[in-house]
């Protein structure tokens, strides 16, 4: 899957150590909905088993690759897909603030709905976002998502408390 300078692959072997990183920052833990770290043990099994398909898992990561140069720079997922709904969750990281705001974001969902749209045969697909997370609510709201509602007080932030929003893209219809 390709979009612009943006190629999404599979999970291999050797984004053991990448994904232990990024699974351990805990800058992203809120956005992630993790509490705790993950061990190289618990990812390594990861790794191996990403060979299932999302039909058997009901998820699906994607690194996100940087054709011009080879570096993985994030990743894409697939969570909560429902076959009998014809929906799945999605979600994204640029890993390093240096490659955000530069298109990849962009790129990598444009690349990862026509996945969805176009193989997976999806009818939707979704993600919720904090309120206070401009910069990804505007990413999504310019792929066609739209928010369908907020959740009131929904996410913990130490001692106070965040608005969700819940964003949806209904399958464009082609015509």
């Amino acid at each position: 899957m390709e979009q612009g300078d943006i190629k999404l692959r599979a999970v291999e072997p050797e984004d053991l150590e990448l994904l232990y990183k990024w699974e351990n920052n805990a800058e992203f833990w809120t956005v992630s909905n993790t509490i705790a770290p993950f061990s190289r043990y618990t990812l390594r099994q990861y790794i191996e088993n990403s060979h299932k398909t999302i039909f058997e898992t009901g998820q699906m990561r994607l690194m996100i690759v940087l054709k011009s140069t080879g570096e993985t720079i994030g990743a894409a997922d697939l969570f909560d897909f429902d076959p009998y709904h014809h929906r799945t969750g999605v979600g994204i990281l640029i890993a390093d603030a240096g490659n955000r705001r530069k298109g990849y974001a962009t790129m990598a969902m444009k690349a990862l709905a026509s996945y969805c749209f176009e193989v997976l045969h999806l009818h939707q697909l979704y993600c919720n976002i904090p309120a206070s997370n401009k910069p990804s609510v505007d990413l999504f709201l310019s792929l066609g998502f739209t928010i369908s509602g907020t959740r009131k007080e929904w996410l913990r932030d130490g001692d106070n408390w965040a608005d969700e929003y819940f964003l949806q893209l209904i399958r464009p219809v082609k015509g």
